[in-house]
């Protein structure tokens, strides 16, 4: 089958907000996963300031919420997902303690060392690992928490299709241990890096998306660039995840600013 392989980005920003809406997550991850990571991260208290970078509608924001006393800014570029993310704070009453503005990763509005940790689930990639974990580093505090998760390579070598098929979609897509040797030349101490199961693509981003696609594409019918999302972007990453899991995967990696 021939594929044209686009990254997302060739697509309606407003086709990709109005899909993705539909989750609690906007890529894998899971709730055990992100109490995990919060596990590495020692002295959270009641003045904890935290900040999820790339937040999406706040699925893991919440989960951070729900298992730390500080006060949670998130950001995201989409406002209708900030929008959402308030209203679901506001639903499970944690809206005094988190809060959601529009904005980009690239260009944050916040002072230096305004935070104690910064937490990013499948974001990083917009602007790059190395370039996150360097541009962001001034904005935490010293002894600060970074948490971020990134696609790496499982292995040195794999085979040529889901190289190009990653190429396309994350040029900078790196090994493990490189992404932990460019976390501590950007100043961090690495306190853990550890890979995601399965389930957190499966069970919670792949299988949630089949029934929304068959609505999308029922309201979309005859839309030539709704179709071409459904089966060139989201089918076809579940097509290649199923065919290469062994080879790559979403991981977690925390850092601590070395002070």
């Amino acid at each position: 089958m021939e594929h044209e392989n686009p990254s997302i980005f060739d697509f309606e920003l407003k086709l990709i907000y109005e899909y993705f809406s539909n989750f609690e997550r906007q890529g894998p991850g899971s709730p055990e996963m992100t109490i995990k990571a919060l596990s590495f991260i020692d002295n959270h208290t009641q003045e904890s300031k935290i900040l999820d970078i790339g937040c999406g509608t706040g699925g893991q924001t919440m989960t951070i919420a729900q298992n730390t006393k500080g006060n949670i800014t998130g950001i995201e570029i989409f406002p209708d997902f900030i929008d959402t993310f308030n209203s679901n704070a506001k639903k499970r009453g944690l809206q005094n303690r988190m809060n959601g503005i529009v904005g980009s990763m690239d260009s944050l509005p916040f002072h230096d060392e305004e935070f104690d940790i910064i937490w990013s689930e499948g974001a990083i990639y917009n602007i790059g690992f190395e370039r996150g974990l360097n541009e962001w580093r001034k904005y935490l505090k010293k002894g600060g928490y970074i948490a971020v998760t990134d696609t790496a390579w499982f292995t040195e070598k794999r085979p040529t299709e889901i190289e190009d098929y990653w190429k396309v979609h994350y040029p900078g897509i790196t090994t493990i241990s490189n992404n932990v040797s460019m976390m501590q030349k950007a100043g961090y101490v690495p306190v853990a890096a550890f890979t995601l199961p399965e389930n957190c693509w499966i069970e919670n981003y792949f299988v949630p998306q089949a029934p929304v696609q068959e609505k999308f594409l029922k309201k979309y019918s005859g839309n030539k660039s709704a179709e071409e999302f459904i089966k060139n972007h989201c089918r076809y990453e579940e097509e290649m995840y199923h065919k290469y899991k062994e080879y790559y995967g979403y991981v977690f990696y925390i850092g601590k600013k070395f002070v």
